[in-house]
């Protein structure tokens, strides 16, 4: 399993350097990257040098993105869940216009760079928000089953994977008796894009957990069709797919 999960890391590795397309613009560097927003474009962001490390930015694309198609983050429970994600990835947004943006090092670089694309990409999500069908937020959701399933879970848990690259899991639940430690993402709005971050995030990670450690997606299918193709995706990877509304299938298992 070892070094099947290695070739698999070595295969993300190749796909995502021979997909990332670079060009200088007006004394930027765009860096065109594989992964795709909600709209199947390619997410760019720019670099250039900046007091000795480099800053790397969307341009202001993901939040004015929202906001034209509707989605304004003016709540304060909006704003609140907004720099919950910024923060989990260790990115800032500036006020005018609103980048979201990270300082760098050389040394640094690929990470920061990873963190601020996973950033965009989590934050483009929220565009879920603007539907009148969301009645509230799927994480919170998840919080409240957990708690009323009497599942005992760390929340919003960091991990080291095997590129160096850290990777947050909604929900960390410890080993117990009976089950191996246990590790849950909350996906508001499934997609090939959500699944590959998931299956990478996961591959990358699992190398530095214990050998029966599970991974479980909770899949909001109660506003919108899971995609075909998804759910066999991730159990090709050994992620358990659990769509919301079969959630209780899993109750005694996560709760153990």
């Amino acid at each position: 399993m070892l070094a099947e999960v290695r070739e698999l890391m070595q295969n993300y590795v190749t796909w995502l350097r021979d997909r990332t397309i670079l060009r200088e613009v007006d004394g930027w560097v765009e860096i065109i990257t594989p992964y795709l927003d909600r709209h199947n474009d390619y997410v760019q962001i720019y670099a250039r040098r900046d007091n000795g490390g480099f800053l790397l930015t969307d341009d202001a694309y993901t939040i004015n993105d929202l906001e034209t198609s509707g989605c304004t983050l003016d709540s304060p429970k909006r704003k609140d869940l907004l720099q919950l994600t910024l923060h989990g990835f260790g990115v800032q947004l500036s006020k005018d216009p609103p980048e979201i943006q990270v300082h760098t090092s050389a040394e640094n670089f690929p990470l920061c760079k990873h963190n601020l694309v996973q950033a965009m990409l989590a934050v483009n999500d929220l565009f879920y928000l603007a539907q009148p069908t969301v009645a509230s937020l799927f994480y919170e959701d998840v919080v409240a089953w957990l708690d009323e399933a009497h599942v005992r879970f760390l929340p919003n848990v960091v991990f080291t994977g095997a590129s160096g690259y850290h990777h947050r899991f909604d929900f960390g639940i410890p080993k117990s008796s009976k089950q191996p430690e246990r590790f849950l993402k909350a996906i508001n709005y499934p997609s090939r894009n959500t699944t590959e971050s998931l299956i990478h995030a996961w591959s990358d990670t699992r190398t530095s957990r214990s050998p029966d450690a599970r991974a479980f997606a909770l899949l909001n299918d109660a506003d919108h069709k899971i995609p075909s193709g998804v759910g066999e995706a991730l159990k090709n990877y050994d992620i358990t797919p659990v769509p919301w509304t079969q959630r209780e299938a899993v109750r005694e298992e996560l709760a153990a």
